[in-house]
């Protein structure tokens, strides 16, 4: 196997928030599954966990691991949070700061925090079928 230093850093920078996925996955008795270098994490407590959230998301995504209501919702977002995963990368321990600054930016002059945040608009541009409503 090569070592490929640049590919050990995709996993490292965001490891903090892939560890904390994993955690809370275990704590809540999630069911795991890998696709494509991404633990995803699902179940009725996943569910419940994620209802509690104002905007309902299907999904949520925390470094490497994808929270999802349930498999189906998982797959429907699959392309939507692997986004997120890949803005981990690029980001690492910054995004989830960066991620909110901007939503309370955009709330605080009157403007959609999540839909107008340019994290969600990058993703929903890779998967305009599961695009919000206006």
């Amino acid at each position: 196997m090569h070592f490929y230093p640049l590919v050990l850093c995709r996993y490292l920078w965001p490891l903090p928030y892939t560890m904390l996925g994993i955690v809370i996955g275990l704590l809540v008795g999630g069911r795991f599954q890998v696709i494509g270098g991404v633990v995803e994490i699902y179940g009725p407590r996943v569910a419940r966990i994620l209802a509690l959230i104002p905007i309902g998301p299907l999904a949520l995504t925390l470094g490497h691991v994808v929270f999802g209501q349930d498999r189906s919702a998982l797959s429907m977002t699959r392309a939507h949070e692997h986004v997120h995963v890949r803005q981990y990368e690029r980001w690492g321990i910054a995004f989830v700061p960066a991620y909110l600054i901007e939503s309370a930016w955009l709330y605080g002059r009157g403007r959609d925090g999540y839909r107008e945040n340019h994290f969600e608009i990058e993703a929903y541009a890779a998967d305009p079928v599961g695009e919000p409503l206006a």
